[in-house]
């Protein structure tokens, strides 16, 4: 069932899903649709996970009350794995690649026509094919010329989103039957391909895209016993945004076969693990970093081993300063003991746990890199904040926003005294943001309120 079907094909098909003449029904969203009905509908397969939106995932979790769902995904979005870690899913990983697979070698850094060329005239001295994606359609075909005066003996086709059914369908097939050794593609070409004959990829804005569509794209090439080669490409004239910088790191680190996974545990630190039960699928993990997802592996940790987690009452304390702070692969290779790191370290609650935190990772692993020093420093913010009951510290520009904060007239006094340019608007704080983050804040905020046990 699919929009290239015809009308009367489609409630052909509808018809035999509602009598239970059709035992399997292979479609898209449209299997989704509030005018499709199932006489006994048992199991639910949902391909391609990442792909679909917030409200095709509704209609699913509708149908989940009363059937067995099975999705299947190579890159998690953040707010899936996120209840996969807590287990509101289960989750199983299989790691064993196909037969003679090889690692995709895959190179990440500022445009270059001689590497484009490069790769190009390689992949056609193997007699293989290319996909470049440009994924502007606007300036697909200027993309197209750049190429043939880089490469002319090639032959180019392109394929992007506003093409017909019949173009597109007739552009594949000739690039199956290798016509072509070039196409020039948007992200349309990131799921449901598999050409062997294709080990080159080409990717022009690398920068623009999230990491499950890197990882898609890239998962394009390499389905033989080939060796395939990548080419992420960012503008050389551009300076990188921080999340752009942390997203084609991540890919280039993790190049192994089946790190799919280890990519969406990077997207959600990145990205942040969004809203369990509403619409967002992606947003800011606030205190001390990771502080959300850390507590979901918690509580995912005590499931594991049949524990009880302490309940304690302990108030939520979003931290926002935009700082690089997490434990590098580079300092903590192992993912489990990564996971296990965080985890010790959200559960600290005094100075004292971070500290013993602190000297485990340094008899473990060794002198704290400057990422984990942040993430530290963080974390002691957090126990500052917990002990004078801050919830709210966000870096906004040159300023913090610290809340709820009520104030006797000797405590602001003592603000004017340590920030001169502070500004009191109800209950909530702006002070001129520390050049030292998070440091500077955690000195702030001992001077401001030096024996404060509880809310301010």
């Amino acid at each position: 069932l699919s929009r290239f079907l015809t009308s009367r094909q489609q409630q052909q098909v509808i018809a035999g899903m509602v009598d239970g003449t059709a035992d399997l029904v292979i479609g898209t969203h449209r299997l989704l649709s509030e005018d499709i009905e199932f006489k006994d509908l048992g199991l639910l397969i949902v391909d391609e996970e990442q792909r679909f939106g917030v409200a095709a995932k509704d209609r699913i979790k509708e149908l989940q009350s009363r059937v067995d769902v099975l999705t299947l995904t190579a890159t998690p979005i953040p707010r899936t794995l996120e209840m996969a870690l807590t287990g509101v899913r289960e989750v199983s990983r299989i790691q064993t690649p196909p037969q003679d697979r090889q690692p995709i070698l895959t190179y990440v850094g500022p445009y270059d026509t001689p590497s484009v060329s490069a790769a190009i005239r390689r992949e056609l001295l193997r007699e293989g094919q290319v996909f470049y994606v440009h994924n502007r359609i606007q300036s697909i075909d200027h993309a197209v010329a750049r190429l043939r005066n880089l490469v002319p003996n090639a032959r180019y086709a392109t394929a992007h989103g506003r093409m017909s059914e019949g173009q597109l369908e007739q552009v594949m097939l000739d690039f199956w039957n290798h016509e072509y050794d070039v196409l020039v593609a948007t992200t349309i070409i990131e799921s449901g391909l598999d050409l062997p004959m294709v080990n080159t990829l080409v990717v022009e804005r690398a920068d623009l895209l999230g990491l499950a569509q890197l990882y898609q794209l890239r998962g394009r090439v390499g389905r033989s016993s080939q060796r395939a080669y990548a080419y992420l490409f960012h503008p050389p004239e551009e300076r990188l945004t921080d999340v752009a910088y942390r997203r084609l790191e991540a890919v280039g680190e993790h190049t192994d076969l089946g790190s799919g996974f280890e990519l969406a545990m990077r997207d959600l630190e990145i990205r942040g693990a969004g809203s369990m039960l509403g619409e967002v699928q992606s947003g800011h993990i606030a205190a001390v970093g990771f502080d959300l997802y850390t507590e979901l592996v918690a509580e995912a940790v005590h499931e594991l081993r049949g524990t009880k987690p302490e309940v304690a009452e302990v108030k939520e304390v979003r931290i926002d300063l935009n700082v690089t702070a997490h434990l590098p692969n580079s300092y903590v290779p192992d993912q489990p003991a990564r996971l296990e790191a965080y985890r010790r370290l959200a559960a600290a609650t005094s100075e004292a746990d971070v500290d013993d935190v602190v000297d485990e990772w340094r008899d473990r692993f060794g002198p704290l890199p400057p990422e984990a020093n942040v993430l530290i420093d963080v974390a002691r913010l957090r126990v500052e904040a917990l002990r004078v009951g801050l919830e709210d510290i966000v870096k906004m520009r040159s300023e913090v926003k610290l809340s709820p904060v009520s104030l006797a007239a000797s405590q602001e006094v003592r603000l004017r005294r340590l920030a001169k340019r502070a500004v009191i608007r109800g209950r909530v704080v702006f002070i001129p943001a520390p050049r030292d983050l998070p440091g500077g804040l955690i000195e702030f905020v001992r001077a401001m309120w030096p024996e404060q046990n509880g809310e301010i």
